[in-house]
């Protein structure tokens, strides 16, 4: 019998990831990538020695990687080596007063006293019920996928629902335990990075402070970009083929099935077509206007995740005060959410993250340099022109020297800036987000973008705008709902 074809857009975590699982289930799969190399948006970036990993720089939640391989009989060590960072990152509220967050918990108790009186004893209350809602997630929502509002006519999924604090959002959640500033930013700093805010975010999400702080942050040796090498190795040993530098432009369909994956290197026809690419570019660019399932209304109702304003550098000295992340908090960083959110514009006062890989790797940067990554959060959909990047940069710059206290701008090898306009050429970006759809209540579960599109049989759709979301690991998870979906339809 003749193995099914699927064709699948997009090498992003979302793509390698499924079509490895369908490949091992009989399917015959080829990705096809615009891009030159696998990741999608953890791409690596090299130049002068340096290795910019230009996306994902969080190692967080290892278990849903770790289930991922498991379910190939690897482990992710048989790729790559994984080590533990300690401390896990540092925090700066300002030149005069810092924390470094440990891997053990214990460690970070006197810490957290010194922030707020009796800030352990609160935060621990807090992370036993992160904790509790992470077991919960895990065994009742984030492995299960939801079509309809009969997915939840289920009274143990009702009453564990409730018990996820889904009608609270994290910042009322942190007001709940007696959380004050300092200790609120430490907690909700991780929501930037699913794409919403503290104040418009579930408090569902509470559960990744036990994410960060009890399973800890990770460091895969060799960057971010060594896991869509993994997942390009264990794809090729299933017969999956992997097309670079084929930018697609349409998809054919005929009598509400799709026939071809047409790209600017020749037509590619397929059984089932899968999307990995952006669901806003699939929807409107690749697809005629009749067999969308969403309308333009549908995307301007949509609460988009922040664009990123990114500079990628090179130093040819090392620096004292930074370890491997490092986040700086505004101390009004209510303010700089607003000009995400609200009131969508460039930010004049704002919070940022530095990442420095080669505090732990010595092959991302040229012996006694230093690799960094700054990572301004900026709403999506601002014009991105050359002047307002140098108007940014500099601020940033001139912030941080400040901050750590040393000089950096004389001592720069390499610079470079990535934002909007960047988000949207290589990775056809809505509106140049950097994470897609938020997670708002009414953008969770079965309130994001449908994995099977209503219009045309037998297309699906992958990645971080179908459930449960952003992040390298909730990737990890949708391919597993994916697979299951395509291959239930077509087994």
């Amino acid at each position: 019998m003749q193995k099914k074809k699927v064709i699948v857009i997009g090498a992003g975590f979302g793509g390698l990831t499924t079509a490895a699982l369908l490949a091992r289930n009989g399917f015959n799969v080829t990705v096809i990538e615009k891009n030159s190399m696998p990741g999608g948006r953890a791409i690596v970036y090299k130049e002068k020695g340096f290795v910019f990993d230009m996306g994902p720089s969080w190692y967080l939640m290892p278990e849903a990687m770790e289930r991922y391989f498991n379910l190939f009989d690897k482990s992710a060590r048989d790729f790559y080596k994984l080590v533990r960072l300690d401390p896990s990152y540092r925090v700066f509220y300002g030149k005069k007063e810092q924390y470094d967050i440990k891997a053990g918990l214990k460690d970070n108790f006197n810490t957290f006293n010194l922030m707020q009186k009796d800030g352990a004893g609160k935060l621990k209350r807090y992370l036993d019920q992160a904790e509790y809602q992470y077991d919960i997630a895990v065994k009742k929502f984030l492995y299960r996928d939801y079509t309809s509002f009969f997915d939840f006519m289920d009274r143990d999924l009702i009453r564990d629902g409730l018990k996820l604090k889904i009608f609270y959002n994290v910042d009322k959640m942190a007001d709940r335990f007696g959380l004050e500033d300092k200790l609120k930013k430490i907690i909700g700093y991780t929501m930037v990075f699913i794409g919403g805010s503290p104040k418009n975010t579930p408090a569902l999400y509470s559960l990744m402070t036990h994410i960060d702080l009890n399973l800890g942050v990770w460091y895969p040796m060799g960057g971010m970009g060594e896991i869509p090498k993994a997942l390009e190795k264990l794809g090729k040993a299933l017969g999956v083929t992997y097309l670079y530098d084929h930018n697609v432009i349409k998809i054919t369909v005929e009598n509400r099935m799709a026939k071809n994956v047409i790209t600017d290197k020749g037509t590619f026809p397929g059984d089932i077509i899968l999307s990995n690419a952006d669901y806003h570019h699939t929807e409107t660019k690749l697809l005629e206007k009749r067999y969308r399932t969403y309308s333009d209304g549908y995307w301007k109702r949509k609460v988009i995740s922040p664009s990123s304003f990114i500079i990628y550098m090179g130093l040819s000295k090392k620096l004292k005060n930074l370890v491997h992340h490092n986040l700086y908090f505004h101390n009004n960083w209510d303010e700089h959410f607003q000009t995400i959110f609200d009131k969508p514009q460039w930010p004049d006062k704002f919070s940022y993250y530095i990442s420095c890989p080669s505090k732990t790797d010595p092959s991302v940067a040229p012996r006694g340099k230093e690799n960094l990554f700054f990572l301004v959060p900026v709403a999506a959909g601002l014009v991105d022109t050359d002047e307002i990047r140098e108007k940014v940069y500099e601020k940033v710059i001139s912030h941080f020297e400040d901050l750590i206290g040393e000089k950096v701008s004389d001592s720069i090898i390499h610079r470079r800036i990535f934002s909007h306009r960047d988000f949207i050429g290589l990775y056809h970006s809505y509106k140049g987000s950097a994470f897609s759809l938020a997670h708002t209540l009414l953008q969770t579960a079965l309130f994001r973008c449908a994995r099977k599109s209503k219009k045309v049989k037998n297309l699906y759709f992958t990645g971080q705008y179908t459930h449960p979301g952003v992040g390298v690991p909730m990737n990890f998870i949708t391919a597993e709902l994916t697979a299951k979906s395509i291959i239930e339809d077509f087994s």
